[in-house]
């Protein structure tokens, strides 16, 4: 047995089983173990923006790590922009980073760079094999580190002759840890701060948005009064018909200082205190409100269930009923021009029960996000890291993890164009995602962002470096191109064959949503 079969059998033994990859020639004696031991996945991404972010996606449905297998520290470059998005998204995955024979990196051979550099940034945990007979072990750290809650990016360097060395064989991977319980302590500020006879509101992130901890939060705000409120870009949101009434906070500063205004208690749940997404001339960093208390009930890594079921029982309001949304799916469908709200409607009507909506609309987004709220139950998966590129990916990884569920991408033209080899992958793995692309021709958020930030009115060469014209882009080429089938629409009486054209399909169809 050679280090690179030690690996493959180790992280089966820590229950990873699938790897997207896109090897080299230091990585082919990994690629060639995983021939010879069966129980992994390989899924082929055509650029490693596509692996990571495949990773990513994987993650958030799976609930456990996937591996990613890059070639030196070109090919980890390559991949960082949506291991950014991963680690802002507390996504748990194992880089698998080859490197060149140790004895070969004195020659500064072309490929030859200084990859822990390269991962350190976008990595929680980063480790270089020095030995065949340490590799399995290497491994199972990896692994355990990956998946130590809610989720880490581990890199492992594998220099070529540590995985085609002798090893002794697999390493055992410790079960992860439980999520640390929050003090109480911690449950009494929250009691303390939503019985003080103010305005309160409950910023919920990361787990507290799905599951028993959802529910528990909806029975919290049904009792005391309270609002509950998602950070604006979430990992994974349970929503729909018959799930907690939780507002989103707003992307932009002025709409969302306006929503916070009036709070005077502002407890935190898996989220962060509230800052603006960029710095803006004039206007406030931070968006908590004068006057305003914050309290960190429980962070992210914290079991966020067992809080909210604390902060419940402390409240009495286990039994009370939870404030949730009222179906709204039933109305006609929008006809005519295509309008945000129009979209709103429509998606809102048509997105199925159970499905998995990745959302890298940017843009169109922000204004149909909330109008689905009365959609069938389905779960949400945000961009976290703002690294455009990661819709594509994201849903291909999302596909992977739960077969048996819809995935719906919304994916702005600008975005998809930064990962579009992802449409090949799905058509190899006859993966079911329907993918929508909002073709506006144009980078249309920095064109509102140029103002927002105070700059001059866009003349020639702003307006050049913001628009996706002349000539356009034939999104139904470009999936053809790539084995997909497409059709294009340019009204919402379009949009709605198109799109439930999609949804009928068990394969990926896109759709050229012309705005």
């Amino acid at each position: 047995m050679n280090g690179a079969e030690s690996l493959v059998r180790t992280l089966l033994n820590g229950d990873v089983n699938v790897c997207f990859a896109n090897p080299g020639t230091s990585e082919m004696h990994f690629v060639s173990a995983l021939d010879r031991v069966e129980g992994v996945r390989c899924i082929l991404g055509l650029f490693e923006g596509v692996v990571t972010g495949a990773a990513d996606g994987y993650y958030r449905m799976a609930g456990k790590p996937a591996a990613t297998l890059l070639h030196l520290g070109p090919g980890l470059g390559n991949g960082l922009a949506n291991l950014h998005n991963a680690k802002k998204a507390r996504s748990g995955m194992v880089n698998i980073v080859g490197e060149h024979a140790s004895y070969h990196i004195k020659h500064d051979a072309p490929l030859t760079a200084d990859i822990e550099g390269v991962a350190r940034p976008m990595s929680d945990w980063v480790l270089t094999s020095r030995s065949s007979m340490a590799v399995a072990a290497d491994g199972a750290l990896a692994v355990e580190a990956a998946r130590k809650a809610p989720g880490q990016i581990a890199t492992l360097i594998l220099p070529a002759d540590t995985a085609w060395g002798e090893a002794e064989g697999p390493a055992t991977v410790n079960a992860p840890s439980p999520r640390a319980r929050v003090a109480d302590s911690a449950i009494s500020d929250g009691v303390r701060a939503l019985s003080a006879g103010q305005p309160a509101a409950i910023l919920l992130g990361g787990a507290a948005l799905r599951g028993k901890a959802l529910d528990c939060a909806a029975r919290i705000a049904a009792k005391t009064g309270c609002t509950l409120i998602s950070e604006f870009n979430n990992a994974r949101m349970e929503r729909g018909a018959g799930q907690a009434v939780v507002r989103q906070l707003p992307f932009v500063v002025d709409n969302a200082l306006a929503m916070l205004k009036d709070v005077r208690q502002l407890l935190l749940v898996g989220a962060k205190s509230p800052v603006s997404f960029f710095a803006y001339p004039g206007k406030p960093s931070v968006l908590v409100p004068e006057g305003c208390t914050v309290t960190k009930v429980a962070a992210a890594e914290n079991d966020l269930e067992a809080a909210l079921e604390a902060l419940a029982d402390a409240l009495g309001a286990r039994g009370t009923a939870p404030c949730i949304n009222a179906p709204a799916y039933d109305a006609a469908l929008p006809t005519g021009n295509i309008t945000l709200d129009g979209l709103g409607a429509l998606f809102n009507a048509l997105i199925p029960e159970n499905a998995i909506v990745i959302d890298e609309a940017v843009t169109s987004g922000r204004a149909f996000t909330g109008a689905t709220m009365g959609a069938r139950p389905h779960d949400w998966l945000n961009i976290m890291g703002g690294s455009i590129g990661w819709g594509l990916p994201a849903a291909t990884g999302a596909a992977i993890a739960a077969p048996e569920r819809k995935v719906i991408a919304f994916v702005g033209d600008g975005s998809a164009l930064y990962t579009q080899q992802a449409l090949w992958t799905m058509a190899r793995e006859n993966l079911d995602v329907t993918v929508v692309i909002f073709a506006n021709r144009a980078y249309r958020i920095l064109i509102g962002e140029l103002a927002n930030v105070g700059a001059a009115t866009p003349g020639h060469n702003a307006t050049a470096m913001l628009t996706l014209n002349r000539p356009d882009i034939d999104w139904l080429s470009i999936a053809k191109g790539f084995g997909v089938e497409a059709g294009r629409a340019t009204t919402l009486n379009e949009l709605a064959v198109q799109f439930r054209h999609g949804l009928a399909t068990p394969a990926p169809y896109l759709v050229e949503l012309v705005m």
